[in-house]
C-alpha cells in the first residue's frame, strides 16, 4: 500500500491525538483530564483527546459526556460491551486523525507530563517514540512477573520488541495508517508497533502507581495478554514441541534397544511396573501439553477466519460515525 508521510496530514487541523481506553475509571478521570489538558495546552498545538469507553459499568460514561460538553476537543467512543484493552486502543487509533497519535492508559500510571518530551523526539524525526519504564511503583510480585514476561518475549520472539515498553507510545500518522491496515483480531499493540518498523526510539520515564482504584488487569488477563504476545510473535513453542518429541523418541529407542539386548544376551527378566506407569503418565502429560500449545495457534486461526468486526460501537461523540478503514461495527 502507498505510505503516507507527515506532509499528507498537513491539511488536518489536529496535530496531536491522544487515545485513552477507559474501563471503570471514575476515580481517575477528573485528575487525568485536568493534568492532560494542562499539558496539551502548554504545547500550543491543536489536539484531540479520544477516550474509548470499553463497556464501563460505573459513572465513567457520564463523566466523559461532561468533559466533552465542557471541552469539544475531548471526544469519546462508547463500545457496546467490554472488548478488552488492546481492542479499545485499536478502536481509538481507528478514530484518531492527528499527525501524531499517542496511546496511553487512563489510570495515571502513564503521566501526562511525559508527553512534551515524547513529542520533542517525534519532531526530531522519529516516527515511533515508545515509553520505557525506568522504574515501576508496584508490588514486588507484579514487577517480577512483568520483568520475566518481557525478557521471555524478547528471547523467543522473532521481533526485537523493546524491553519494559508497553502501549504508552507516540506514533506518526504514517505508522498509524499501517496499524489501521492490519486485520488481525488478537491485538498486541506493542508487537504490531514493532513489526511495522520505521524510525523508532525509546523515551525513559518513571511509571507511577495507580492514582486510585484497582488495576483492571488481574492475573488471568495478564496471562491472556502474555499468551497473545508469545503466540503471535514466536514459533518457539511449536518448535519446542517438535524438538521434545524427537528427544523422547530418541531416548525411547535407546531404552528399547537396551531391553532387547538385556533379554537376548543376559536372559534377564525386565521388571518395573511402577516405572512403566510413571513413564506412560509422563508422556501422556507431555502429549496433552503439546496439544494445548498447538491448540493456542489453531484457536487464533479459527478466530481470524470468522472475520467478525473487532468491536461494536454503541455511540460516538465529537468524532465521525465511521472512520475510513476501521475494524468496527456501529449499532
Amino acid at each position: 500500500m502507498a505510505l503516507m508521510g507527515k506532509d499528507t496530514n498537513a491539511e488536518s487541523s489536529v496535530m496531536i491525538s491522544v487515545v485513552i481506553p477507559v474501563y471503570n475509571e471514575e476515580e481517575t478521570l477528573r485528575p487525568l483530564v485536568a493534568r492532560l489538558t494542562e499539558t496539551l495546552e502548554a504545547i500550543e498545538e491543536d489536539y484531540e483527546v479520544i477516550f474509548v469507553d470499553d463497556g464501563s459499568r460505573d459513572s465513567s460514561p457520564a463523566l466523559l459526556a461532561e468533559f466533552h460538553g465542557a471541552n469539544p476537543k475531548i471526544k469519546y467512543v462508547t463500545l457496546s460491551r467490554n472488548f478488552g484493552h488492546q481492542v479499545a486502543i485499536s478502536c481509538g487509533i481507528d478514530y484518531a486523525s492527528g499527525a501524531a497519535v499517542i496511546a496511553m492508559d487512563g489510570d495515571l500510571q502513564d503521566p501526562p507530563e511525559v508527553l512534551p518530551g515524547m513529542i520533542s523526539k517525534w519532531r526530531e524525526g522519529f516516527e515511533v517514540v515508545y515509553a520505557v519504564r525506568r522504574r515501576r511503583k508496584e508490588n514486588i510480585a507484579k514487577r517480577a512477573a512483568y520483568t520475566a514476561f518481557y525478557r521471555l518475549l524478547s528471547a523467543v520472539s522473532y521481533l526485537d520488541i523493546p524491553l519494559d515498553s508497553g502501549d504508552f507510545s507516540l506514533m506518526d500518522a504514517r505508522v498509524v495508517e499501517e496499524l489501521k491496515a492490519m486485520p488481525e483480531r488478537n491485538r498486541f499493540v506493542r508487537g504490531l508497533r514493532t513489526w511495522v518498523g520505521f524510525k523508532q526510539t525509546g523515551y525513559e520515564y518513571e511509571r507511577s502507581s495507580r492514582f486510585a482504584g484497582e488495576s483492571k488487569y488481574n492475573f488471568a488477563r495478564l496471562m491472556r495478554l502474555a499468551f497473545d504476545g508469545l503466540v503471535s510473535y514466536s514459533f518457539v513453542p511449536l518448535r519446542m514441541v517438535s524438538n521434545f518429541g524427537l528427544a523422547v523418541s530418541f531416548f525411547a529407542f535407546l531404552y528399547m534397544a537396551y531391553l532387547i539386548f538385556a533379554r537376548v544376551l543376559g536372559n534377564v527378566v525386565i521388571q518395573g511396573w511402577l516405572s512403566t506407569v510413571a513413564i506412560v503418565l509422563f508422556l501422556g502429560g507431555i502429549q496433552l501439553l503439546s496439544l494445548g500449545i498447538i491448540g493456542e495457534y489453531i484457536g487464533r486461526i479459527f478466530d481470524e477466519v470468522k472475520q467478525r468486526p473487532h468491536y461494536v460501537v454503541r455511540a460516538v461523540n465529537g468524532l465521525p460515525q465511521s472512520p475510513p478503514g476501521h475494524r468496527g461495527h456501529e449499532v
